[in-house]
């Protein structure tokens, strides 16, 4: 790629609208998973009530079901703007109302609202997905992802740090309220941006909104290369899922406290996961898609390795400045690793889908990919652990393998390679991909 197309590339509008669709992507997330777990236990709320919140996700993994109404109604803004203004002045709307309920009055009223915002956050992640794919010609998807991925972190940065320094001088509603206000620099950008060409081609029914992306995926592929396909989407992001499913109790039983855990977590692993991001963009403008998935692929192999040496190296019983170089090597590994992963994987996916069905297409293939996380994080206690695993007091104990730590980080590098074996088939290293027909 010569000079020029790198700078065309790097320097343009669609990636300055990349950096406002991942912040606005990622701010209602992360006063999800961040801020509101915080606001509940600094109110007193027991830890068991906290944990259920994570249900508050399940929008995110179920998105797929009303994304063909977004690709079927075009609102008076356009199909794309128009569902993303509504969705971004929902949230602005509702995030202040968490300032207006007691936690230990209300639990019940926050949990409610917590779900709605979870449904107009992945609405809007549908919406913002599918405008990215088409406002991004291929050349620059690599690149926008990137942007757009590691926007989304640093939006983490508001509602994880920013709202809680903030909760120390000012009342939760006034917290809220500003950190909802967040919202307008994504709110502004949709107002002033144009609607993609290919956005101005509808679906003409609801049938064929609901069932034409499914159709013309398969019929495109063909059905043995799109379950092949759609089998590497859920596997790729496996390994690496189960290997970090469980970090911050791993991190506590290897020794290490919550102080220092926070302190390197934040240091090592955030900004090299940025870094990896944008590297991995830039990289895919040389390498191409594929190759990047083949070769950043296997740095998220590498990583889950570095989990495996540090659960070797066993507990440590006063951790020093040796024992704590070695978990931010390995977080910053780790994170680095991820970025470079999430990059071309985030690309394959928006390459994967027919323009005329971005919304529907993007919201299945990124709902499959979220699959894993919840796996991990249901299972992956008990590969650990020993004793046994009771749901429900009507049914029966599910046995632990108890297999420690060392062992289960192993399993998640034997866990990760389906997906790059996959590669061969869904993202060749030349470049050709090979079409299987049923």
């Amino acid at each position: 790629m010569t000079h020029n197309h790198w700078k065309s590339a790097l320097l343009n509008r669609r990636m300055l609208i990349c950096i406002f669709t991942g912040f606005s992507s990622g701010l209602p997330l992360y006063i999800l998973i961040s801020l509101l777990p915080a606001w509940l236990r600094s109110e007193h709320v027991d830890l068991k009530s906290i944990g259920l919140f994570a249900l508050i996700q399940l929008p995110f993994t179920w998105k797929f079901l009303w994304a063909p109404l977004l690709d079927r109604y075009s609102p008076p803004l356009g199909r794309r703007r128009g569902w993303m203004l509504i969705s971004q002045l929902a949230l602005l709307c509702s995030i202040p109302g968490f300032g207006w309920l007691h936690p230990t009055l209300d639990l019940w009223t926050i949990a409610w609202l917590a779900g709605t915002i979870a449904f107009f956050s992945a609405t809007q992640d549908v919406v913002l997905d599918a405008y990215r794919r088409e406002l991004l010609p291929d050349i620059e998807l690599g690149m926008g992802s990137a942007i757009h991925v590691n926007a989304y972190k640093i939006a983490g940065l508001v509602p994880g740090s920013l709202s809680l320094i903030l909760a120390d001088y000012l009342p939760w509603s006034s917290v809220f309220l500003i950190t909802a206000l967040f919202m307008l620099p994504g709110l502004l950008m949709t107002l002033l941006v144009k609607e993609p060409l290919q956005a101005q081609t509808t679906p003409t029914t609801l049938r064929q909104a609901v069932l034409e992306p499914f159709h013309e995926f398969i019929s495109r592929r063909g059905l043995c290369s799109a379950l092949l396909i759609l089998a590497f989407i859920f596997l790729y992001k496996l390994g690496d899922s189960m290997a970090t499913a469980l970090a911050t109790p791993f991190y506590l039983d290897m020794g290490f406290s919550k102080t220092q855990i926070g302190l390197v977590a934040k240091n090592a692993g955030l900004w090299p996961s940025v870094i990896g991001g944008l590297l991995g963009g830039a990289w895919m403008l040389r390498l191409g898609i594929n190759r990047a998935l083949w070769l950043f692929g296997g740095m998220q192999m590498i990583a889950i390795l570095g989990f495996a040496w540090l659960a070797w190296l066993g507990r440590h019983a006063a951790p020093g400045a040796a024992e704590l170089t070695q978990l931010a090597l390995v977080i910053g590994i780790e994170a680095f690793g991820v970025g470079l992963g999430t990059a071309a994987f985030v690309a394959f996916i928006a390459k994967t889908t027919h323009p005329l069905y971005t919304a529907t297409q993007f919201a299945l293939f990124t709902s499959l990919a979220a699959v894993p996380r919840t796996v991990a994080n249901a299972g992956a206690g008990c590969l650990v652990e020993d004793g046994a695993l009771h749901l429900a007091g009507w049914l029966p104990a599910i046995p632990c393998a108890g297999m420690g730590w060392t062992r289960f980080m192993l399993i998640c590098f034997l866990l990760a390679v389906p997906g790059m074996l996959l590669l061969h088939w869904v993202a060749p290293w030349n470049g050709k991909r090979k079409t299987l027909q049923a």
